[in-house]
């Protein structure tokens, strides 16, 4: 079932265009909470082009876990994928999404052909 989320949520990106998407809601309980999910596309290559990028990618990701910015994240693509066709990150806040990006080999060595920012409310989780 996580893995039918996660390409749900992949779904329905623009390439090459960055958006944001965001709106307010009320808090109708304690679970509820505000995150970001930063969807990213990929080169169809991915796997052969990635290799010089993957560290600085990967250590990025696990900074802004150990600072509790980033919660999650790990490529998409359709089950069964044998390549991904881009990723999920869910962070606690906007700026640190941005930053992941800003920040983020993949982007800069041309891994990344297109993002998009989503604000998230969770109103129901298992605790």
């Amino acid at each position: 079932a996580r893995s039918s989320l996660m390409a749900f949520l992949a779904q329905g990106s623009i390439p090459n265009k960055t958006t944001i998407a965001t709106r307010s809601f009320s808090r109708l309980s304690p679970l509820s909470a505000t995150q970001y999910l930063l969807k990213y596309e990929y080169i169809p290559d991915v796997l052969e082009k990635r290799g010089p990028y993957r560290e600085g990618h990967l250590n990025l990701a696990k900074k802004l876990i150990a600072e509790d910015k980033c919660l999650s994240g790990g490529p998409t693509g359709e089950p069964s994928m044998e390549v991904p066709t881009g990723a999920l990150f869910v962070f606690t806040d906007l700026e640190s999404a941005e930053l992941f990006v800003k920040e983020d080999p993949y982007v800069e060595g041309g891994i990344v052909t297109g993002h998009s920012i989503e604000e998230w409310n969770v109103v129901v989780q298992k605790e």
